[in-house]
C-alpha cells in the first residue's frame, strides 16, 4: 500500500510504515503525479482534493485530520467511490480555549468586564456549544444561532441571526463553510450584515475565512462603523492584508484549534479511518507522547484580594496568552504559513493542575467546570 500524507501532520511518523511505502510532503506539494498510485491521502486544509487531484489514481480514503472539510470535493470523490472523512470535534476543546482567552485579553485591553455581557454564538456545534458553556462560565449572557439544529430540535434556545446581531455586544462565528444552499455561510457576514453592526459590537471568526467578507469588514472599521474584530481565519490566507490587519483587536494565523491535544485528536482520527477503509489494524489507534508546553503543567494562584474575574483570566491566561500569538504574527505577516507549521505547544485547560489559594468556593467550582484539576 503507498499513503501521502501532509509532512505537517504530527505523531503519526512511524504509524503506517509498517504496512506499505509512505510518502511525507507540505500539503501544497500533493500533486496528482504523487497520488495516482496511493491508496490513501492523509491531510490537513492546504491539500484540495478533487478532480484535478485524484482523476484516475486508486486513492481509495481520504482522511483529513482537521474539522473542516471545504478542501475536498466531497460530490465528486462520492460519485467515484472515494472514502472521506474529516475529524468533527477533534479541536473543539482548543478553540474553547481560544476564545476564552480571548475574551479575557479584549476585557482587559478595552477596559470592560464580561460578567453580563451578552455574546452571540452563530454556530452551535461540537466548537460553538463549548465556547457559548465557557462564556456562561465567565458570567456572560449566551445567545444561540444554529439553523440547521433549530429546525431538527425545534426553536427553543435559539434565535434568528438578526437578534444575534441586535442584542450582542460580542458575536463569534463556529460555522461551516457552505458556498450553496439554505445554510450557505460564505459571505455570511457580507457588506449588508456587516453593516448592521453598530460601533459598540465586535465581531470573531475563527471558522472558515469567507464567511466574514474581509473587504466590507475593513470599510466598517475605517469608517468606524463597527467596534473592533478578532480574526484568526482570513479570506486570501496565507497572504494578507496588512491594512486590514492594522484595524484587528486580535490576530492569529489560523491556529484556534491547534492545541496539541487537539493535533493528537485530530491525527488519531484520520489515522483510524484509514485503518477502517483499509482493513488495517489502527482502528482503536491513539497519539503517543503528547508533549509538554514551556510553562509548568502544575500551577497555584494566590487568589487573595482579587476578583472572580481576575482569578478566571489569570488561570485563562497561564494556560494560552493569546496576546503572544497576535504579536507574532502583526510582527511578519509573511510568515503565517511557517507560524502555524512551527506552533509552539499548547495544551488545554484539562492538561493543567491548579491549587488555588485564598480563594472561595465559588472559584474552585467554576475554574473546575472550566477543566482545570483543582488541588485541594
Amino acid at each position: 500500500m503507498k499513503f501521502v500524507i501532509d509532512d505537517k501532520i504530527p505523531f503519526i511518523r512511524g504509524v503506517l510504515e509498517p504496512f506499505g511505502e509512505v510518502v511525507y510532503l507540505p500539503g501544497k506539494e500533493t500533486t496528482a503525479d504523487v497520488v495516482k498510485d496511493a491508496d490513501a491521502i492523509i491531510t490537513r486544509t492546504r491539500t484540495k482534493c478533487d478532480a484535478a487531484l485524484l482523476e484516475g489514481s486508486s486513492v481509495k480514503v481520504i482522511a483529513s485530520a482537521t474539522i473542516g472539510y471545504d478542501h475536498i470535493d466531497t460530490a465528486w470523490c462520492e460519485s467515484h467511490g472515494i472514502v472521506w472523512e474529516n475529524a468533527p470535534g477533534c479541536n473543539s476543546w482548543s478553540v474553547e480555549q481560544y476564545i476564552a482567552s480571548l475574551l479575557v485579553t479584549l476585557a482587559h485591553n478595552r477596559g470592560f468586564s464580561l460578567e453580563g455581557m451578552t455574546l452571540g454564538v452563530i454556530g452551535v456545534g461540537n466548537v460553538g456549544s463549548k465556547v457559548a458553556r465557557v462564556a456562561s462560565l465567565l458570567g456572560m449572557t449566551v445567545l444561540l444561532n444554529d439553523p440547521p439544529r433549530a429546525r431538527r430540535e425545534g426553536p427553543d434556545g435559539f434565535v434568528s441571526i438578526d437578534t444575534i446581531i441586535a442584542d450582542s455586544d460580542i458575536i463569534t462565528v463556529h460555522v461551516p463553510l457552505e458556498r450553496e444552499g439554505v445554510d450557505a455561510t460564505w459571505h455570511l457576514f457580507d457588506k449588508e450584515r456587516i453593516g448592521w453592526l453598530n460601533e459598540d459590537q465586535i465581531l470573531i471568526n475563527s471558522s472558515r475565512g469567507p464567511v466574514v467578507d474581509n473587504k466590507a469588514l475593513k470599510a466598517a472599521l475605517q469608517g468606524g462603523a463597527i467596534g473592533g474584530a478578532c480574526l484568526d481565519v482570513w479570506e486570501d490566507e496565507p497572504d494578507l492584508d496588512p491594512g486590514l490587519v492594522d484595524l484587528l483587536d486580535i490576530v492569529t494565523p489560523h491556529i484556534a484549534g491547534y492545541s496539541a491535544d487537539g493535533k493528537a485528536n485530530g491525527t488519531a482520527s484520520a489515522v483510524r479511518s484509514v485503518g477502517r477503509v483499509l482493513g488495517l489494524p489502527l482502528t482503536e489507534w491513539k497519539a503517543e507522547g503528547i508533549p509538554a508546553p514551556a510553562q509548568a503543567l502544575e500551577f497555584s494562584i494566590d487568589a487573595s484580594g482579587k476578583t472572580l474575574a481576575e482569578v478566571l483570566a489569570e488561570a485563562i491566561l497561564y494556560t494560552y496568552d493569546i496576546s503572544s500569538d497576535s504579536e507574532r504574527l502583526r510582527s511578519n505577516l509573511g510568515t503565517f504559513e511557517r507560524q502555524r507549521g512551527d506552533y509552539p505547544v499548547r495544551r488545554e485547560f484539562s492538561a493543567y493542575s491548579l491549587e488555588l489559594k485564598g480563594g472561595t468556593c465559588e472559584m474552585t467550582d467554576i475554574l473546575s467546570k472550566i477543566g482545570f484539576k483543582i488541588k485541594i
